[in-house]
């Protein structure tokens, strides 16, 4: 059994007291205390575990494994007895298995079988501040069935960086904390350099490090193509240490060379991604080097893909990087940034839930029996508009009808993989399909084995993996193919299907594809063209001169979000015989904006693609009219004919509903008259189909329709459209909605002989007179005509007369006779 130097056997008494009495308690512990691998084993043989197991969940396969083996070697037994593992794949456990160390997924299916965990008396959640996506639907499933089947089931969250104050709240839990035995780690900061690569900076800080300082060098980077570029420098440079990857993808046995000892002593240098941060001991490490990048999938809910990022690292997680030169004795750490960057870093690491793709989650709820992700607790609620997409998708997958998991969608939720994945899986209808199946399912699952200039065509994976079982030559990463045949073999097994390395038509592969991505389908836009549209409506390209440009039909795997036109990076080709299938018949009525004209069509549709149409033989006459509204709701009410006749019977109305608000005029504001066009323009639409139909309608007939028949016969008298003046000219009255005066521009001439300012609106709305000269050129603005014939009048008489030395200027232009054109001065 463990033995008294790990920190975390101080505060087991207190973990037992809170455990023997609460079912909910939160362990805060740093790096190296001993949580993962000792604690299990102290609450192995508690009593309130009534002989129960206890299942630990570890976020990652490779932490899972060795942990679990750990443990076996604590106890000196081997894996499978009373400590074994499960993982996608792979399992070790046995009828003697007491603690059970499982991924994510995995205890995901054990709710799923046995909703109430009835085997299971304690579930431990290791790292829970990675805040894995599986981790919090894990722990929303398992406090339900808590709460309504198992009080007695305890749960155990434990962290080593979470705000543990915030968690305990929301649960309700008593937090437990370890001090731990962390020695001093000294950081270096070597500044900010954005010219020089990055694996070029870190070759640099190894080397460094070789020179300045003693101990094992672990060292971090985003991602495995950055791993082997510095691999591959350092071995150019003639590196005297011995040189380890670590990342998920490589095989184990590689992975634990690169954890334990070197056997013969030698110095170590294991350049790792991620997957170092936590739970992991590497033996023997004194020296941390940080690129300060981490590489994270985000999902975009706007084009519906998900994208890996390459981020800054946030604090927490440079600060656990770093805390590995730590564990064993005072450690130096290398940061390939600033003091001042360091200050801007983000606190916290993203919970997965808020960016990532929903699917899986939503279909896992639809089992649980749960249709709104609101009825469970949870630590992060996953966003309701992304939930939304995710539902949107299963049912495109056939995995959910109406919020209700399927027999599809349950046989789905068998296969350990994503619901596109399962459904291309279960699409297969015969053996030879199903073997192909299994190839893609397992490309489509792993790194890609060609090169980038190879083309974006999925088949000539599929053919490249076919030569390479065939002993046969092919240009694709032997690496990349022996785990794309690792994972495709577990398929098969699981499958029940045999091997096939026939070369498939292209068509075929494209088939099954469309099977995980029918809203990825995609149309040529233009012969030989590069772009191609979505059948979600998104536009994405092939790189150019890619030999998949002759297809004028696409099934895309991957792709980038982008931020206008996204990428293909994989697809295959279709053909149309098979698009047919999934095709949905539906008739489209619309304005065409070419011919201007209502057009009826039969179209046979995916999503927002038409494989063909037809033309209606006869359009309904409520749906042509019902296009009619909508278009000129679109397009307003100037596209179709309006002229300023109909704009000025329109300030008419508002003029009077504001001058007489004690009576009902309408409202006949533009917008609000295209929000009820359908209402009252719908009866005089009946024989309309085109453009140049809708211009010729009566609208003099047509809007004093919109008035009350007893309002309609005084709009004319209360604001009529011309006004009689004393030369005997009806000149018109400009009005406004916004309940102005009208102006009434008007030669002065014209206006001789008349005393008081023109009235309408039964004498209470005086018009604004914009007087002019017999150039029409502004003279006056006044509503008083009185006192311009009494003051100012003779000043701009003056000036008139200068000006228009031909026209008459009366001294009185009280009696003098009002003209419309010149007459000599007497």
């Amino acid at each position: 059994m463990p033995t008294p130097s790990y920190p975390i056997l101080e505060i087991i008494p207190a973990l037992r007291n809170h455990l023997e009495n609460r079912n909910i308690v939160i362990l805060q512990a740093p790096p190296g205390a001993g949580k993962s691998t000792v604690l299990p084993l102290e609450l192995m043989e508690e009593t309130w575990l009534s002989g129960k197991k206890i299942i630990m969940l570890e976020p990652r396969r490779l932490a899972a494994k060795s942990v679990a083996q750990r443990m076996a070697g604590i106890l000196e037994e081997d894996i499978g007895q009373r400590v074994g593992y499960r993982v996608r794949f792979e399992s070790r456990v046995g009828k003697q298995t007491r603690i059970e160390v499982v991924t994510e997924g995995i205890l995901t299916r054990m709710l799923q079988t046995d909703n109430s965990l009835e085997e299971a008396g304690l579930v431990i959640f290791d790292e829970f501040h990675e805040r894995s996506l599986h981790a919090d639907l894990a722990l929303a499933l398992c406090l339900q069935a808590q709460q309504l089947l198992r009080d007695d089931l305890r749960i155990l969250i434990m962290s080593a960086t979470l705000d543990g104050e915030q968690l305990s709240s929301l649960l309700k839990a008593p937090i437990v904390t370890s001090q731990g035995k962390q020695f001093p780690v000294t950081i270096k900061y070597l500044g900010d350099d954005t010219y020089t690569p990055v694996t070029t900076r870190v070759v640099k800080a190894v080397q460094k490090a070789l020179r300045e300082e003693d101990g094992d060098i672990l060292v971090f980077l985003p991602g495995a193509g950055e791993i082997v570029r510095v691999l591959t420098q350092l071995e150019t440079e003639g590196i005297d240490a011995s040189l380890h990857p670590l990342y998920g993808d490589l095989p184990f046995q590689k992975q634990q060379e690169a954890i334990l000892p070197h056997p013969y002593g030698k110095r170590k240098i294991v350049i790792a991604t991620s997957i170092a941060e936590t739970s992991l001991t590497i033996e023997g490490v004194r020296v941390v080097v940080d690129c300060g990048l981490s590489r994270v999938p985000k999902f975009d809910p706007r084009s519906g893909l998900t994208r890996l990022d390459t981020v800054r690292v946030t604090k927490d997680a440079a600060d656990q990087r770093a805390g590995r030169a730590g564990r064993l004795a005072a450690g130096i750490g290398y940061r390939l940034w600033s003091e001042s960057v360091q200050v801007t870093l983000t606190a916290n690491r993203t919970p997965e839930i808020v960016e990532a793709d929903l699917a899986p989650l939503m279909l896992e709820l639809s089992q649980w029996g749960v249709k709104d992700p609101r009825e469970l607790t949870w630590v992060t609620p996953p966003p309701a508009g992304t939930a939304n997409q995710a539902r949107e998708l299963l049912q495109q997958l056939e995995a959910i009808s109406q919020g209700v998991i399927t027999a599809r969608g349950k046989e789905m939720l068998k296969l350990p993989t994503h619901p596109r994945i399962a459904h291309l899986l279960l699409e297969a209808s015969d053996k030879v399909s199903a073997s192909l199946a299994t190839d893609i399912a397992a490309i489509l699952e792993e790194r890609d084995p060609l090169a980038k200039e190879s083309g974006a065509d999925l088949a000539l994976r599929v053919e490249a993996l076919r030569k390479w079982r065939k002993g046969e030559k092919h240009f694709a990463d032997r690496s990349v193919l022996e785990r794309i045949e690792r994972l495709a073999s577990n398929w098969r097994r699981i499958l029940k299907v045999d091997i096939d390395n026939t070369i498939p038509q292209d068509t075929e592969v494209g088939r099954l594809l469309v099977a995980a991505y029918p809203e990825r389908i995609a149309q040529q836009q233009g012969k030989h063209s590069e772009r191609y549209k979505l059948a979600n409506g998104r536009v994405v390209k092939l790189q150019e001169h890619d030999p998949l440009m002759r297809e004028s039909w696409l099934c895309a795997a991957q792709l980038d979000a982008g931020s206008a036109e996204g990428k293909i990076f994989l697809a295959a080709a279709l053909q149309t015989a098979d698009l047919v299938k999934l095709a949905r018949e539906q008739e489209a009525i619309r304005w065409d904006d070419e011919r201007n004209i209502v057009i009826g069509i039969t179209e046979k549709r995916v999503g927002n693609l038409v494989l063909e149409n037809r033309p209606l033989a006869a359009i309904p006459e409520d749906k042509r009219i019902d296009v009619l509204c909508s278009m000129i709701q679109s397009k307003g009410f100037k596209y179709i004919g309006w002229t300023d006749a109909q704009y000025e019977w329109q300030a008419r109305v508002m003029s009077i509903k504001q001058w007489r608000q004690e009576e009902a005029w309408p409202d006949v504001r533009e917008e609000k008259l295209l929000e009820t066009v359908a209402v009252w323009l719908a009866p005089f639409l009946t024989t309309i189909h085109k453009l140049s139909e809708l211009q010729r309608l009566d609208w003099h007939a047509i809007l004093p329709s919109l008035l009350p028949w007893e309002l309609g016969s005084k709009l004319d008298t209360l604001a009529p459209v011309r006004l009689k003046v004393p030369s005997g000219s009806m000149i018109q009255l400009n009005y406004f909605d916004d309940a102005r005066s009208p102006v009434m521009e008007v030669r002065l001439q014209e206006m001789f002989g008349l005393s008081e300012t023109p009235v309408i609106n039964e004498g209470r709305t005086k018009v604004l007179l914009h007087l002019l000269s017999p150039g029409y050129k502004p003279v006056q603005v006044t509503q008083d005509l009185r006192s311009f014939w009494q003051t100012t009048y003779h000043e701009v008489r003056k000036e008139l007369r200068m000006r228009y030395p031909k026209h008459h200027w009366p001294e009185d232009p009280w009696t003098a006779e009002a003209v419309r054109g010149a007459r000599r001065r007497a």
